[in-house]
């Protein structure tokens, strides 16, 4: 059964290939049109990217970041250091360091503050809770 049915497959049907020999295929691509704002298929450029400054996480770390964006290691990075040591790690220094805007970082400095925690002492609980 299988050698009939690779026999039919294998069969050139000579009816099928004279009919074949008079179709004639023209294929031509749409004449081009010029859009309002024809500039937005235009080949973007490249992102410029920068090594990233790797945390503790191994391969969940992000290791290139495009420029004028920083990864969240980064971010929770660079507002620590401001945060202990302001006067080293000014927004310039931030700015020139990891290749960002001088505004932004500005704005990343006065909205984004690292939470600090105090644990009150053992006496001040009690105090509370009476």
């Amino acid at each position: 059964d299988c050698s009939e049915i690779k026999e039919e497959i294998l069969r050139k049907d000579d009816r099928l290939l004279t009919l074949l020999k008079d179709v004639y295929v023209e294929s031509r691509d749409p004449p081009a049109r010029v859009k309002d704002g024809g500039s937005e298929h235009l080949p973007c450029k490249q992102e410029e990217k920068r090594l990233a400054k790797l945390g503790h996480f191994g391969a969940l770390d992000v290791k290139k970041v495009s420029k004028g964006k920083i990864s969240i290691v980064e971010a929770l990075i660079l507002l620590n250091n401001h945060k202990l040591h302001p006067q080293i790690w000014t927004a310039e220094k931030i700015a020139a360091e990891y290749s960002l805007e001088l505004k932004d970082v500005n704005s990343l400095l006065e909205f984004f503050i690292p939470f600090t925690i105090q644990e009150f002492p053992k006496e001040t609980k009690k105090a509370i809770k009476s």
